[in-house]
């Protein structure tokens, strides 16, 4: 047996987790990551937390299996850490992809969203990391000056760790991560020098950009092969390279990508296009629907409200009542995302009356997730003139089983659930796999997906229309 240790560095935790090569679990480190809420729409974190958080995992997983072949890196996308080359310190917190600070700059932009738009894929917005690292140079004092001196080095979490990792020899990126900053052309998958002026952001902050199976350096002489952001990380772990298949994760936020093959395809209607992989300078790329908030939403109803002690708890809770009694809850608490990309937008809940119970808030908590993945969908199947059969899931939510019914129902889809829940560390695993021979190439990886369970639609077309109506209305109040 050769083992793989993944890296998955999320929003708000931080794990190491070992595979086999037949892709089984052996051994799983995680540490919990704090957000940081500064100003309202503002969320950092402690980038030493990162650091630190991840090499406990590492190391706790090396002591159980200290004969790992092969590293893989996935990690949040968009998050901005800038640092000092020499020291590797972080001249400000990591700014979060959920962060908006950057909206009113973003709106000042506007004329340029049609450049961007063409060479990036991506809508002009706080979310991406190309504003973000303007912010840091122009509010932190001296970052200015040291970027300009080429003193400093910015990177998405990914080339923040790789860099630790390797002790400060390596500074790259791969070219999904790359895709997310606004500063990367997707047809030449090169920086790109008019977004970098538009941006008035130094080139030599950024790193080497390398395709997803790579030679990213060695941590204590095991081999870095395989990188990619989470959302695409889990598109490989679920099987996706073949284009029109689709994968929707439901973690801290909910990300829907489309494989839609080899040639990119702009959006029009408010998705966003990013390279899904490249591998042995074979490209795919994708069609992605973003939902800032999803699982967000029930730890915000376990922790701030405190309508339950455990996230798995809000399962029963939902069930002890047949429905939301009419509330709707759209929760928007950092703006919405695809296909609304609407940053002032907050959270609401509609229809309270006397009769609402937490039950009724938490239900429908777990229904906005499938109101959001319709949102998504209408808008994935206009661009794409692809009507998929079948939508395969992952995320924490996904164990929720009112949950995954309630998206069936909504979509008219076959919902499946893969054996391995981890898809996203997986997929990490499994490009680091094929970068030591272990997997002969993305077919040989696709082909071991396998099926836990399935959902399908049991809703009346007249019911789906009815609820969702009334979602866009509730949405429609926001606007």
């Amino acid at each position: 047996m050769k083992k793989i240790l993944s890296i998955d560095q999320g929003t708000t935790s931080s794990r190491a987790i070992v595979f086999s090569d037949t892709g089984d679990v052996l051994h799983t480190a995680q540490r919990e990551l704090k957000l940081g809420y500064p100003q309202s729409g503002w969320v950092e974190q402690n980038p030493d937390d990162i650091i630190a958080d991840t090499l406990w995992c590492v190391e706790e997983c090396l002591k159980h299996h200290p004969d790992i072949v092969a590293m893989g890196i996935t990690n949040q996308r968009e998050t901005t850490i800038l640092w000092d080359k020499d020291t590797g310190k972080a001249v400000y917190n990591a700014i979060v992809w959920q962060d908006r600070r950057t909206a009113e700059y973003c709106a000042s932009l506007k004329t340029n969203e049609a450049m961007v738009r063409g060479k990036t894929g991506l809508l002009l917005d706080p979310y991406f990391s190309a504003t973000k690292i303007n912010w840091v140079l122009k509010n932190v004092a001296g970052a200015r000056q040291a970027a300009e001196a080429g003193q400093l080095l910015f990177g998405t979490v990914d080339s923040f760790l790789l860099w630790h990792l390797t002790g400060g020899q390596v500074h790259a990126t791969d070219m999904t991560n790359a895709s997310r900053t606004m500063l990367f052309n997707i047809h030449t998958l090169q920086w790109d020098d008019d977004l970098l002026a538009l941006f008035d952001i130094p080139k030599s902050l950024l790193p080497e950009v390398k395709e997803n199976v790579a030679d990213f350096g060695t941590y204590k002489n095991i081999p870095i092969t395989g990188m990619a952001g989470d959302q695409q990380a889990a598109l490989i772990g679920q099987g996706c390279v073949t284009a029109g298949m689709i994968k929707s994760t439901y973690g801290t936020g909910c990300f829907a990508l489309m494989n839609i093959g080899t040639e990119p395809k702009i959006s029009e209607h408010k998705l966003l296009t990013s390279i899904g992989y490249v591998v042995n300078g074979k490209r795919a790329y994708v069609l992605e629907g973003s939902i800032f908030v999803a699982g967000a939403a029930i730890q915000w109803l376990r922790d701030e409200m405190e309508f339950f002690v455990s996230a798995a708890e809000s399962e029963a809770l939902a069930n002890s009542v047949s429905d939301t009694n009419g509330v709707y809850f759209v929760p928007a608490f950092t703006g919405l995302g695809a296909p609304y990309w609407n940053p002032e937008v907050r959270g609401a809940l509609f229809g309270l009356t006397r009769g609402t119970t937490k039950a009724h808030i938490t239900r429908a908590a777990l229904e906005a997730q499938a109101y959001q993945t319709c949102d998504l969908m209408g808008a994935m199947i206009a661009d794409s003139g692809v009507t998929p059969s079948v939508m395969r899931v992952d995320g924490g939510l996904v164990q929720n089983n009112l949950m995954a019914q309630f998206l069936s129902d909504m979509l008219d889809m076959q919902v499946d659930i893969p054996k391995s829940v981890e898809t996203t560390a997986l997929g990490a695993a499994y490009l680091a796999g094929m970068g030591v021979g272990i997997f002969a190439g993305l077919d040989d990886v696709a082909s071991k997906w396998t099926k836990e369970k399935s959902f399908s639609s049991t809703m009346s077309n007249e019911k789906r229309d009815q609820s969702y109506d009334e979602w866009k209305k509730a949405v429609g109040r926001l606007l």
